[in-house]
């Protein structure tokens, strides 16, 4: 705001204050009511001069949904204070990777961070900004993960999803509170979309992919049935990008290991949000790797779906760890239902344990 701009903006707050009326007898209620309506006056000027007071319009924007993997089951093992300070450092690092590469930081959910490229301002390279800023988002998380270890924490692991299409974008709210966001069809999608990454991957919409093809390398593409679209959905795992500059995705090696057979019990629950359903149930593992197994489950569950494992098996040396998984295909036949799961969040010893009994079991055969 200009300093002329300022001035102008005292001198009408003061005009309201000189001619407001003053009454010494109204009661509480008539005070309050009376306080409420200068408050939206004072709004409206102050949105008018710092021109925040944004307008509806529809807009084509490229969304970047960023989340973290098995964060909640780190509250079960850590205290409030380790967890939001954990956060902080998180977002922290992340929002300057945000506004160095010129997106909108839409809102923090959770441990959770939307951003926009496109919106309120547009420039003919916010596709190839957003796409870079993934990039160095997944790079920042080796930075991320050296202060939680140094500090006895896990490591956590981040997927992200990005979608480029039309929106609606405006202030939304009321005078008493409100916020600049977008609203449509592919804010839902680009939702959909980072629920189907995996550790450390970056997944692009059909439409961000054909847009940037050009420029991009991709690995997987995967056509899933998301809420909301009649038809399967096409994904493509970004894994660099030459604009503005060269960069590429870091490969998480935790995400590819060997699998092996085995025949072992499953007890698990459901989650549903961030809330662990009571009821327990019962199936079998018929391979597993570093992050992940197959298993045959008593009932469907669906694609995206997280559960809680109980591990109370040789290979975790007979102690109880509770995993977190996230269930990726389901497949029914001879009505089991046979899913494909990987560990969203796993203690470091149950890791340890875990590889050393994969390890020996390659080595023997």
């Amino acid at each position: 705001m200009q300093e002329n701009q300022k001035q102008i903006l005292i001198e009408n707050l003061l005009h309201i204050l000189r001619n407001r009326p003053v009454n010494t007898q109204k009661n509480s209620v008539q005070k309050t009511h009376d306080e409420s309506a200068l408050a939206e006056e004072f709004y409206e000027l102050i949105s008018d001069a710092t021109g925040d007071n944004h307008k509806s319009e529809q807009k084509q924007v490229t969304i970047l949904l960023a989340d973290l993997r098995g964060f909640s089951a780190m509250s079960e093992k850590h205290t409030a204070k380790e967890l939001i300070d954990l956060l902080n450092r998180y977002f922290h690092k992340m929002s300057e990777i945000i506004l160095h590469y010129g997106g909108t930081i839409d809102k923090f959910m959770g441990d959770s961070v939307m951003a926009l490229f496109g919106a309120p301002s547009s420039n003919e390279d916010d596709l190839e900004r957003a796409l870079a800023c993934a990039v160095e988002m997944q790079l920042a998380m080796n930075d991320v993960n050296a202060t939680n270890k140094a500090l006895g924490l896990p490591n956590i692991y981040m997927g992200i999803g990005l979608n480029t299409g039309k929106v609606v974008a405006g202030n939304l709210g009321s005078k008493l509170h409100s916020e600049y966001t977008v609203i449509g069809n592919e804010v839902n999608l680009t939702s959909r979309i980072e629920a189907h990454s995996l550790r450390g991957q970056i997944m692009l919409s059909e439409s961000t992919y054909n847009l940037a093809a050009e420029f991009v390398t991709i690995g997987t593409i995967n056509d899933v049935l998301v809420k909301g679209r009649s038809q399967s959905v096409r994904l493509y795992e970004l894994l660099s990008t030459s604009r503005p500059k060269q960069l590429e995705v870091p490969q998480r090696e935790i995400r590819k290991s060997p699998r092996i057979a085995v025949n072992m019990p499953l007890n698990f629950q459901t989650v549903a949000g961030k809330t662990v359903q009571a009821e327990e149930y019962e199936g079998h593992i018929n391979n597993i790797s570093y992050n992940g197994m197959m298993a045959v489950l008593p009932m469907p569950v669906q694609p995206s779906a997280e559960i809680k494992i109980h591990f109370t098996l040789s290979m975790m040396s007979n102690r109880t760890s509770d995993v977190y998984a996230k269930v990726l295909h389901v497949q029914e036949l001879d009505k089991q239902f046979y899913c494909q799961l990987e560990f969203t969040f796993i203690d470091d010893e149950a890791q340890r344990e875990l590889k050393e009994f994969i390890d020996r079991i390659i080595e023997s055969n």
